[in-house]
């Protein structure tokens, strides 16, 4: 543990000269068309202007809109059906809240499928690599998360990102509590 504890101390103060927004990273508008106006099984189509039937003819960013509001609300299984849709499009947008979703619902593993398959089309996704430290913390996977938040900040090239600094309160959390 004094090992976990002296590495996040040193990803941590070498974070602190940046700073980010403290509010979850991707965090999309929860009031959005689909969670306020559609009902179960319907979607809001923003080039229709009106929640439309679910289905494969949806567009990619209207599946990953409807898929993120839903998760956001927390109406994880309805998220997964809507995304569900459009998982072989190679959206890792779309992946990573399948993944989201997945993980919010109890089923970790799956979730870091679909995180691993967002991180193969863009290694670079610091929003998929924040989700999945956290899926890495739930497992109790210490060194997984802080080899992801390493990595986060690497990308983010010194300048802070809301994926940063919200994994890292994330494994402050985590640490805190292994201690108590």
């Amino acid at each position: 543990m004094k090992t976990a504890i002296t590495s996040l101390a040193i990803v941590l103060s070498a974070g602190l000269m940046v700073s980010a927004p403290a509010y979850a990273a991707g965090s999309g508008d929860s009031s959005s068309s689909t969670v306020k106006k559609c009902k179960r099984g319907e979607v809001w189509n923003a080039s229709k202007r009106k929640c439309v039937q679910k289905s494969s003819s949806l567009d990619k960013e209207t599946i990953y809109q409807a898929g993120r509001d839903l998760a956001h609300a927390g109406r994880y299984e309805e998220a997964i059906d809507v995304l569900t849709i459009g998982a072989d499009r190679g959206d890792k947008r779309i992946l990573n809240y399948l993944g989201f979703s997945h993980r919010k619902a109890g089923r970790v593993e799956v979730g870091l499928t679909y995180y691993r398959k967002a991180l193969e089309i863009d290694p670079e996704y610091t929003l998929v690599r924040e989700y999945m430290g956290e899926a890495l913390l739930q497992k109790g996977d210490l060194k997984g998360a802080l080899d992801q938040l390493a990595e986060i900040r690497r990308l983010c090239q010194g300048r802070g990102c809301g994926e940063y600094q919200e994994l890292s309160g994330q494994i402050a959390d985590y640490i805190n509590n292994q201690d108590s």
